[in-house]
């Protein structure tokens, strides 16, 4: 019965289910293949020429259009709003003043207020958001580039509902597609220790984060890209060392360690500025950025663990202050562990990985 219980805790589905923000493509300029591209991806919302889109399309999107026949009608910041028509309003926010115009047209029923804030891009909106927490009005930030999505979704935490990006090929579509797509949660399975040794000397990695990572939370890593071990963060401190919550001991440096978009890379590859996924006890992720990776020679130790006859292991630095995650949320540490025990892991059904990226072919990993 106890078994039972704890597969269904943690084991309804080995699928992650990817967190997805919202994003309008600017169209004006038309562009059908770009259009194509992006409805392949599951965009949905151009703001473009009604005109334009096939009509085959035209029940699958939304159309924001500077004419009345497009679903939601655009209108200039400061012009006449329309009555009974779904409308957005434009604003190009240049100063406090056109922020309080903007305020004032969410109070007049403007469903969305599309911000231009030209080269004042945080302060502007970081107002805007704490202004429009008491309206029903969703807020639209222009951005230049998909590397400024992931700052218009974190500002004031709560950050834009989404984005206006005007695409110049359909490379962009892609790059567009991973900034506002990434892996949410994930199913973890309780994994049963069978073996535990010490393996030598060896290079392993620091990961060190641009964030604070709080109790339970850690990363995905191990030796096969198919079973991959919570690693708890260096929240916890002693006697001896002072904690270090930005940072994971993540192991060798020739394990895997789960990205943002479900690939893996492994830990000899990360480098300041990647991007890497932080995982609670739940299952819960997000992604962040790395500050710095430190690669030492260490004392490390094996851990070999068993999910329903399936085998992986995971090679730590030999230290009390490295830590797994109990199937009850609390750390660790690889010096304790043993046989019998349980840990957090995540299994997957693809056992193979091409540059990282998941593919469908015969493959042994031990």
């Amino acid at each position: 019965m106890k078994n039972t219980q704890l597969k269904k805790r943690w084991r309804c589905s080995r699928t992650p289910l990817l967190n997805k923000k919202e994003v309008c493509l600017d169209l004006r300029d038309w562009n059908d293949e770009i259009f194509k591209e992006a409805l392949s991806k599951g965009i949905t919302a151009y703001y473009c020429d009604p005109a334009n889109v096939p009509q085959e399309f035209r029940q699958k999107v939304t159309i924001y259009s500077d004419s009345p026949a497009g679903d939601v009608l655009v209108v200039p910041l400061g012009k006449e709003v329309p009555q009974a028509k779904r409308f957005a309003v434009y604003a190009f926010v240049l100063n406090y003043g056109d922020v309080e115009k903007l305020i004032s047209a969410a109070k007049l029923g403007a469903e969305v207020l599309i911000v231009d804030t030209k080269d004042w891009k945080i302060i502007p909106l970081e107002n805007i958001v704490a202004y429009l927490q008491k309206t029903s009005a969703k807020l639209m930030a222009k951005v230049d580039s998909p590397e400024e999505v992931e700052t218009m979704y974190g500002i004031l935490e709560k950050g834009v509902d989404a984005v206006l990006f005007k695409p110049k090929s359909k490379a962009d579509i892609g790059r567009i597609f991973d900034a506002i797509n990434y892996i949410a949660k994930v199913q973890l399975s309780p994994a049963k220790v069978v073996e535990v040794k010490d393996v030598g000397m060896g290079d392993r990695a620091c990961v060190d984060t641009v964030s604070i990572l709080s109790m339970g939370e850690g990363m995905l890593v191990g030796s096969k890209a198919s079973f991959l071990f919570l690693v708890h963060n260096e929240s916890i401190g002693s006697s001896f060392t002072e904690p270090r919550p930005f940072r994971v001991n993540a192991g060798a440096i020739h394990s895997y360690i789960l990205t943002p978009s479900g690939g893996t890379k492994y830990l000899s590859e990360i480098k300041a500025g990647d991007r890497v996924l932080v995982i609670n006890m739940q299952g819960s992720a997000r992604p962040t950025t790395v500050g710095r990776v430190k690669i030492e020679r260490r004392p490390l130790r094996l851990i070999r663990a068993e999910v329903d006859g399936e085998e992986g292991s995971v090679i730590l630095q030999n230290a009390e202050t490295i830590r797994l995650v109990g199937i009850d949320g609390k750390p660790i540490s690889v010096t304790e562990i043993k046989p019998g025990d349980k840990v957090l892991a995540y299994i997957t059904k693809e056992k193979a990985r091409h540059f990282g990226v998941a593919v469908d072919e015969f493959i042994i990993e031990r």
